[in-house]
């Protein structure tokens, strides 16, 4: 089933998700769900709180469906380790049409949990690396947004502003 993305300035997208604590039936299908919506969005990349559910949950596929062996579930992920620094575009679909800059760790490694409940590391550099700091981002209540220069980010705000005054966001 396709859920609907929240959109900034939604409070959800703007507080700490909680941990997930039940490993059962109905994660799965949220997690069947999400990749569904994220494929819907044409999107890499989708935490819990962008379909309005206030979970440590993320689904990652920088394949796009051409590679099931790409995509990744991380239920409670935490960054155990960044290394070195990149400097690339970024955007989300809780801001449609927004691209910006974001510095980043060029590589990361994170800790993190599997449908069923067992503990995993994974490394990522790059692009994975990016997307990996982008979602937990999200976890912990932080958009992209919120790591660009104050006189960018408020650029942004404007922009959002104007787009909600006529209706096209």
């Amino acid at each position: 089933m396709i859920l609907d993305i929240v959109k900034f300035p939604d409070p959800v997208l703007q507080q700490p998700a909680a941990a997930v604590t039940n490993f059962d039936d109905e994660l799965r299908q949220l997690v069947d769900d999400m990749f569904e919506s994220m494929y819907a969005a044409h999107g890499i990349g989708l935490a819990g709180p962008q379909v309005g559910i206030a979970k440590r949950l993320t689904v990652i596929d920088l394949s796009f469906q051409k590679d099931p062996e790409q995509k990744l579930v991380l239920i409670n992920p935490e960054i155990i380790l960044a290394q070195g620094k990149q400097y690339e575009e970024e955007g989300c679909l809780s801001l449609p049409d927004i691209r910006e800059k974001v510095r980043r760790a060029a590589k990361v490694r994170v800790r993190a949990q599997d449908v069923e409940g067992k503990w995993f590391e994974l490394d990522g550099e790059e692009l994975l690396a990016r997307a990996l700091q982008h979602e937990i981002d999200h976890l912990d209540g932080v958009l992209f947004i919120f790591r660009v220069s104050a006189l960018k980010r408020d650029l942004i705000l404007r922009r959002i502003r104007k787009l909600q005054k006529t209706g096209d966001w």
